[in-house]
C-alpha cells in the first residue's frame, strides 16, 4: 500500500503554550466550516424569499473564505492530503453508481 501525501513543505511555527499563526488559521478555518454548514440549515429553513437571498449571498461569502482560509493553510504545508488508490476510487465510484441505480429504481 502506497500512501503518497500530498503537501508543500512546512512552514514552522514555535511549539509554544501561545497561539501561533497555524493555530489561528486552523482555528478560522473550523469556524468557517461549522457556519458553513449553520447556513446550509438556515437556507433549508428560510420561509420568506428575502432572507433566503440574504442568506445565500452570506453562505456564498462564507464559502469563499473558506476556501481561501484552506488555499492558505495548504500553501503553508499544515494541511496534508493523501494521494487516492485507483482501486479505492473505482470502489467509492461503483458504491455510488449502486446506491443511484437503487434509488432510480
Amino acid at each position: 500500500m502506497n500512501n503518497q501525501k500530498i503537501q508543500n513543505p512546512k512552514t514552522e511555527t514555535p511549539a509554544t503554550i501561545e497561539l501561533n499563526d497555524k493555530d489561528m488559521l486552523t482555528d478560522l478555518l473550523m469556524t468557517e466550516k461549522n457556519m458553513n454548514t449553520n447556513f446550509a440549515i438556515a437556507l433549508n429553513e428560510a420561509s420568506n424569499e428575502t432572507l433566503y437571498q440574504e442568506l445565500e449571498a452570506c453562505k456564498t461569502q462564507i464559502r469563499n473564505t473558506q476556501r481561501s482560509l484552506y488555499e492558505l493553510s495548504f500553501s503553508k504545508g499544515w494541511y496534508t492530503l493523501e494521494k487516492a488508490e485507483t482501486q479505492k476510487i473505482t470502489e467509492a465510484y461503483t458504491k455510488h453508481q449502486t446506491c443511484i441505480n437503487e434509488l432510480s429504481a
